[in-house]
């Protein structure tokens, strides 16, 4: 039992680190998901008094609206034994599979096959931490760091700022967890190129690119690249480099079914025209939350007051910091060296300089569209390491009795609380109230600092105490790593995820195949399978933004950024809900006549109520066209803006009058066209409709249009035209017709 704890003891100490912060879920029967912030804040629960309590953290509203009900979908889907192409629910259909928080291809998404979906997302989110925390281990073991210094770096990265404040999302921790496993794959095969750690090598490329969060496994590619290129140079190896080089390009092209659907919905959707603005970068004073992430409060807390906790979070604590500084006054600095000079320039592009407006000024997709803060992981994951081969270095400072090297570092590190704490009581450069919260939460940290230099300096004038202090120093980085991620991170009870209440039964029961409005988001729609007009999430396609932006006013406007939603008082609100098939309206009864919601209860003739009980109303649209409506009539209009500005003139019938942007060459008949429509078939990927027409016409779904649909009529492919702006017309012939919609995937 000795050897096994002399041998071991360094991932045991990880282990245990990890379950005191775990514990919650293991012992008490609580997940990390925010269930209370749902149940409180989220409708229809809110509306319920049984859940109303107190939230922790409000401030991963996301979760619960849009990841949570996606990997739902993803892993339902691949339970009906089909891949997730395409969400019908939000946005009157959207690509899923390219929405790449949907993490369609993940292969966690095992979890789920095996453990009832409550627990299966609780191993996701945990497993993260505890991934990126042996793989940094083993990592930095690889580099001949000591068990103490690896196991330092493990703790910090493990709870990093970034790894966090994102964990509760499952993507963007996970697809960065596997940067020290695919970095360690580089260095094993560099000093001998193997079979495996070759395969290990390509295999981390979609563990990553998988995960769900493109921007995060960008980043991963782009620090792969620099220590790839910065091993090439010190190997020099002809042999060695291009083994290498080919298992990084073979685990590129094996994300490729993740990547190129992606792209091409980004070409589509609002996000690609979404550019860096100035103010998006972190500001220099926030660099102190490096060491103290709460200075300037927290949303826990409900007291921050400053900038955006989650997207400038950058914390590796102040010991860590300290010891990432002494790492360059090692003999062997090379590694350190190249790991301080990334770190520097990864938190040089996270800070607000023109370095983020010359990004964004070359519109580079991806990088120029997102949050550019967030590469600020780099830093992090690169100053963790550091700590470890500091720690390293200080038992050689302290064994050579060379105090001198430890002063820079800890001028370095202790002059940013020094500083924070001159800038609060000399100068007083906040208000009173800024000015508790501040001192409050740079206490600790000072208190942690201030420990280890007196640790240190003990240890130097005893040297035979220098386990000791490694011991101190373990323990006060892994103290406030786990103060830091225990504040953070909500633990709520299981049985309020989702919790099933009577008017979603409802809604499913009455909606058919016709469509909601309502003050409802992925929460219900995407998770629960019901199909919606609006939706929230910047990946959507352009033109249906457009098409509902401009019901307002029948003018053409811009979609907006992250959000397709139809202003309940727009001129054409009602034209919009007829012609996209809105059967139900949810309603909930203290909203009647507020100014906020959709006046169904003016609209007397338009709706009748098809359920009732004592919180919701849902109201039955009786002037609704059906989802697949013949049209005979058409209007060929070839430039978009003015198609979009004619549907919404006042005098157009669209109920008789379908607007194309190219001819379907219909064959002229005065006979007045009939028919009807049968959908038989509604599924995410396929659709099958039985038609019956007495003479040529025009099936149109009210889905909308993307080209990676096709269609059939009676077995012949058929184009699908664009229509109405934004959905979808086919051909159909006299007589009867079996028309299919088909999402082609990958081809």
């Amino acid at each position: 039992m000795k050897d096994f704890f002399k041998k071991y003891w360094a991932i045991l100490f990880i282990l245990l680190v990890w379950f005191v912060f775990a514990s919650p879920y293991f012992l008490k029967n609580k997940t990390p998901f925010l269930s209370d912030y749902q149940g409180n804040s989220v409708p229809p629960w809110s509306y319920y008094e049984k859940f109303w309590g107190p939230v922790k953290n409000n401030a991963m509203p996301d979760i619960v609206g849009q990841i949570y009900p996606w990997r739902y979908f993803s892993v339902k889907m691949w339970v009906d034994h089909q891949i997730a192409f395409w969400n019908p629910y939000s946005f009157s259909g959207n690509p899923h599979l390219g929405n790449y928080q949907s993490a369609v291809f993940s292969p966690f998404n095992i979890l789920f096959f095996v453990l009832p979906f409550r627990d299966a997302w609780s191993f996701l989110i945990l497993l993260q931490p505890l991934l990126a925390s042996f793989f940094m281990y083993f990592l930095m073991r690889e580099f001949k760091v000591t068990k103490s210094g690896s196991l330092l770096s493990s703790v910090v990265f493990m709870f990093s700022g970034f790894m966090v404040v994102w964990m509760a999302y499952g993507t963007l921790s996970m697809a960065i967890s596997f940067l020290p496993l695919c970095l360690l794959a580089i260095e094993k095969s560099f000093k001998k190129p193997k079979i495996f750690w070759l395969l290990i090598l390509s295999l981390s490329f979609p563990l990553s690119f998988f995960s769900g969060h493109f921007q995060t496994s960008l980043y991963f590619l782009i620090f792969v690249l620099l220590f790839f290129i910065f091993k090439s140079f010190q190997t020099r190896d002809i042999k060695k480099i291009f083994f290498v080089f080919f298992a990084i390009v073979l685990g590129f092209i094996i994300c490729f079914p993740q990547i190129l659907p992606s792209i091409e919905l980004y070409r589509y959707s609002v996000r690609s025209q979404s550019f860096i603005q100035k103010g998006w970068g972190i500001p220099f004073q926030y660099l102190i939350t490096v060491v103290a992430p709460d200075f300037f409060g927290n949303p826990v807390t409900r007291n921050d007051w400053f900038g955006y906790y989650a997207e400038w979070s950058s914390f590796i604590g102040v010991v860590p910091l300290f010891l990432a500084f002494l790492a360059l006054f090692a003999k062997k600095k090379v590694l350190p060296l190249f790991f301080f000079i990334v770190g520097i320039f990864f938190l040089a592009l996270a800070i607000e300089s023109p370095i983020l407006q010359v990004i964004s000024f070359l519109k580079i997709p991806v990088l120029s569209t997102s949050t550019p803060t967030r590469i600020i992981v780099l830093f992090s994951f690169s100053f963790a390491a550091l700590s470890g081969f500091g720690l390293d270095n200080l038992k050689s400072v302290v064994t050579e009795g060379k105090f001198k090297k430890t002063i820079l570092p800890f001028l370095l590190s202790g002059g940013l609380i020094f500083l924070a704490w001159i800038l609060l009581f000399v100068l007083k450069v906040l208000p009173s109230d800024k000015m508790l919260i501040a001192k409050r939460n740079l206490f600790l940290p000072t208190l942690l600092f201030f420990f280890a230099f007196i640790s240190v300096f003990i240890s130097i004038k005893y040297k035979k105490l220098i386990a000791l202090t490694v011991l101190f120093l373990l323990l006060y980085a892994s103290f406030d790593s786990l103060r830091f991620v225990t504040k953070w991170m909500p633990f709520d009870p299981k049985e309020r995820i989702f919790a099933d209440i009577p008017i979603i039964a409802a809604i499913k029961d009455n909606i058919g195949y016709g469509r909601y409005f309502g003050n409802l988001g992925d929460q219900v729609t995407t998770y629960y399978g019901i199909s919606s007009i609006e939706g929230y999430d910047p990946l959507y396609i352009g033109r249906y933004g457009e098409f509902i932006q401009s019901a307002s006013g029948g003018r053409f406007e811009e979609a907006q950024r992250s959000v397709a939603k139809l202003n309940r008082y727009g001129k054409y609100t009602d034209r919009v809900l007829d012609l996209l098939g809105v059967s139900i309206f949810f309603h909930p009864i203290p909203d009647t006549k507020q100014g906020w919601a959709y006046p169904v209860w003016e609209k007397t003739g338009k709706y009748s109520i098809a359920y009732e009980d004592n919180k919701f109303q849902l109201f039955k649209n009786n002037t609704a066209l059906d989802r697949a409506t013949l049209f005979y009539d058409y209007q060929v209009i070839g430039d978009s803006k003015k198609l979009l500005e004619t549907f919404y003139s006042d005098n157009f019938e669209f109920r008789k009058i379908l607007l194309l942007e190219e001819n379907p060459k219909l064959k002229k008949t005065e006979e007045e066209g009939k028919g009807e429509t049968k959908i038989l078939s509604y599924k995410p990927n396929k659709i099958d409709i039985k038609v019956k027409s007495n003479r040529e016409g025009l099936l149109f779904l009210s889905d909308n249009y993307y080209p990676k649909w096709k269609a059939k009529v009676n077995g012949k492919s058929a184009k699908i035209l664009r229509a109405d702006y934004s959905f979808r017309a086919v051909v159909v012939p006299r007589g009867e017709s079996l028309v299919e919609f088909t999402y082609s995937g990958f081809l």
